[in-house]
């Protein structure tokens, strides 16, 4: 079976629940392989010592709840030593019925001392003993846990952000994309090396760990409903690759691809990048500028480093906007996206505002309140 023929993940809350009773073999298959190479966020655990602490504070809860019920009904219970049961032998009967089956020694006579042993003190001695064998448990307990959180990630996850790549150029479009207001939620990290996508997960964002050229790993990252997908790999040729995979995959999301040589821009833009950063030029350019101006490219840095001082920001137009100039803006407007053209503010048809119209200002950012 192909990978396109391959049936998609379950799509609705109750097949999250379903898979958790009864999964074909297909879908078993897809579970295993998605475990292995999707990561999610790391979530605060206790420590262990903790652990074992509310364990055996569990444990005794359960044998002091179970003494209490043998010593309410202690006429109900006769020990072959004396005849009588007391709050001591009530304590030792609950502590051997729970841990064992028990000796014989002080035993049930009554109805009622019967049917809360089969109805109350069985169900305490499975506890008391799911209790001791809780490590084991809480292994089975944490696969089913991040198989149920995949599940919900991929039936819950449309128009997110795919950015492959995680080393430099990849953690700075994420910070730039979370300074925007992109929650990390919305945001799926691709990477070939466990160690890139292991900090994906640390600094909270869900990772893919494979390789991006092939159909499989990009379907797992669920690019096929992604409304952007950043390519930053560290080699060009892989760029195109990646470039030609996912938009065969989604043929409606803006592609954003990074290479190191200009020859390679029109190969990314006949690959289906809708707009192609080259770093070596751009690096190149702004050593340049370095050189004639500081000052100028202090100012460049400062305005493509989000958050550090000017950003240049797109938005839409506002109501009061609309009918006046650029330079009547309470922001600092350099050009406005009309349609799929940009117009710089000296463009004369930018004498007013329409409606529809984005403009792209300097502006310093406000603090995001946590």
């Amino acid at each position: 079976m192909s990978a396109d023929e391959r049936p998609s993940a379950p799509r609705t809350r109750l097949a999250i629940f379903r898979t958790l009773w009864s999964r074909s073999r297909v879908e078993a298959r897809d579970d295993a392989e998605a475990g292995r190479s999707i990561m999610m966020p790391t979530l605060g655990t206790s420590p262990p010592l903790q652990q074992v602490l509310r364990r055996l504070a569990l444990a005794l809860l359960v044998l002091g709840v179970t003494v209490l019920i043998v010593y309410a009904d202690a006429d109900g219970y006769t020990d072959n030593s004396d005849g009588t049961v007391d709050l001591l032998d009530a304590a030792y009967y609950a502590t051997v019925t729970l841990s064992t089956t028990g000796y014989g020694d002080i035993t049930p006579v009554s109805d009622a001392a019967r049917l809360t042993n089969i109805f109350v003190i069985t169900p305490l001695r499975v506890m008391f003993l799911i209790i001791l064998v809780g490590t084991t448990l809480e292994v089975l307990a944490e696969r089913t846990r991040q198989q149920v959180r995949i599940h919900r990630w991929r039936s819950r996850t449309r128009d997110h952000v795919v950015v492959i790549g995680y080393g430099t150029k990849g953690r700075h479009a994420v910070q730039t994309l979370t300074g925007q207001g992109i929650a990390r939620e919305q945001i799926v990290v691709v990477d070939a090396q466990p160690k890139a996508t292991g900090a994906a997960a640390d600094d909270g964002l869900v990772s893919v760990t494979g390789d991006a050229t092939r159909t499989d790993t990009l379907r797992k990252a669920e690019v096929q409903t992604a409304a952007q997908v950043i390519v930053a790999p560290q080699r060009d040729e892989t760029a195109t690759l990646i470039t030609l995979t996912a938009r065969q995959l989604n043929k409606r999301a803006t592609i954003v691809v990074a290479v190191r040589e200009d020859e390679n821009v029109p190969l990314l833009q006949q690959s289906g990048a809708d707009t192609v950063v080259t770093s070596s030029s751009s690096a190149g350019r702004l050593l340049g500028v370095s050189m004639i101006s500081p000052s100028v490219a202090r100012l460049l840095e400062d305005l493509m480093t989000l958050g550090s001082g000017l950003d240049l920001i797109e938005r839409a137009v506002r109501e009061d906007e609309i009918g006046r100039p650029p330079r009547e803006c309470a922001d600092l407007v350099v050009a406005a996206v009309r349609g799929k053209q940009v117009l710089d503010y000296t463009d004369q048809r930018l004498s007013a505002l329409r409606p529809g119209d984005r403009v792209i200002t300097v502006s310093r950012p406000v603090p995001v309140e946590e």
